[in-house]
């Protein structure tokens, strides 16, 4: 079975990073965007990052520019616009395409159950989110609507500490 740790993706400073580097960590992987009603979200995806990451927890951020262009900025502008506004420390990455011919090679993965085996949910808007277990396979999805730090999330991400 494929994991996560066959991809790489460049980071929001153009430095190619392997998935591999977060083995052995649950993770949840959000497509962003700056301009977008759910936005707010980036201050849920932080604080479920402060809470967790001390226990083998990564939030990884995709920006995507894919529903209504609003995700106007690029590279560094984006971190800094998340930092400014939602003091946000969790990785960033390189605005990437989440649906559509130009989707990149990992949300192909992370959207067909033919690609991870378990899980098909192509993002239907900015923040949507897919959970990955310790062994890098994708186990579970939430839409854009289920907050980052909610009762929901947490309690998917406890089964995954145990």
């Amino acid at each position: 079975m494929k994991s996560i740790y066959q991809f790489s993706a460049k980071d929001v400073n153009g430095k190619t990073v392997s998935l591999e580097n977060y083995k052995g960590k649950v993770l949840l992987i959000v497509n962003t965007a700056s301009e977008c009603g759910f936005t707010p979200q980036l201050k849920g995806m932080e604080a479920l990052y402060k809470e967790y990451k001390d226990k083998g927890v990564e939030v990884l951020g995709f920006p995507s520019n894919d529903f209504g262009g609003q995700e106007p900025l690029d590279g560094i502008e984006i971190q800094d616009f998340c930092e400014l506004n939602f003091k946000t420390t969790f990785p960033l990455f390189e605005k990437s395409h989440v649906k559509g011919s130009k989707q990149s090679e990992l949300f192909q993965f992370l959207s067909s159950k033919k690609e991870n085996g378990a899980v098909d949910s192509m993002p239907k808007w900015n923040f949507h989110k897919y959970l990955i277990d310790k062994e890098g396979r994708v186990v579970d999805y939430f839409f854009s609507i289920t907050k980052p730090n909610s009762a929901k999330i947490k309690k998917a991400i406890d089964k995954l500490l145990k």
